[in-house]
């Protein structure tokens, strides 16, 4: 499984907080988020979190915390994902599994081009970002660097596979402060009720991205 030509990043919000991305026009870091405290669930471990705000900073940009950054995924189906599907880790204290997660869907490039022209950092994680280690660069040309097969499968840990596919899986793409809503190019969701429900909050945008019932991006 080689490097997409096209790659698209992935982003999980509770559909409860769409309505507020809509209404401010862009997705908040979490830094911006404990400032502004939008309405709408909050998913993920807040010791991570904190983490991420005060502990782990970019060798790309080395003032820059990982927390002031909105993070993505390569894939959809991340582990965070199951993590909060399995609901019953001792540091989430979100209990409502994945049926109202929804994902955004963006392209890398497209967000990369945008990020430059509006002087915004990036970089993008060979690895989760919210560990202690893990290495990051901001030059596309070193996308190859990527774990790809280990981000596309869905094979992640057991027999025989080794600790570096669920590292490599955990692969990030970070933006500086916020991330335009016109850059989401799709909305994945779990089931018919939660396409309505973000289908409604989607009608008062400018930018409505396309939507799909997507039960292969979930567990």
């Amino acid at each position: 499984m080689p490097q997409p030509a096209a790659p698209k990043i992935y982003h999980i919000v509770h559909v409860d907080r769409l309505p507020s991305i809509i209404a401010d026009g862009q997705l908040w870091c979490d830094e911006q988020i404990i400032a502004r405290k939008p309405p709408g669930t909050v998913i993920g471990m807040n010791s991570i979190k904190q983490r991420r705000l005060t502990q782990l900073k970019l060798t790309s940009h080395p003032d820059l915390f990982v927390g002031q950054c909105v993070p993505f995924y390569f894939c959809p189906r991340s582990i965070m994902l199951y993590l909060i599907h399995c609901a019953n880790h001792a540091e989430m204290t979100y209990r409502g599994g994945q049926g109202p997660i929804v994902h955004l869907e963006c392209d890398l490039h497209q967000t990369v081009a945008w990020a430059n022209q509006n002087n915004r950092r990036w970089a993008f994680t060979l690895s989760n970002a919210g560990a202690y280690y893990f290495e990051d660069r901001n030059d596309l040309a070193r996308l190859d660097e990527i774990n790809w097969p280990a981000v596309q499968t869905n094979r992640r840990s057991g027999n025989g596979i080794s600790r570096s596919v669920k590292e490599g899986k955990q692969a990030e793409f970070l933006m500086e402060h916020s991330f335009p809503w016109e850059l989401v190019e799709r909305v994945g969701v779990c089931s018919q009720a939660v396409y309505g429900q973000a289908s409604a909050a989607i009608q008062a945008a400018v930018h409505k991205p396309h939507m799909e019932i997507k039960p292969d991006w979930y567990y």
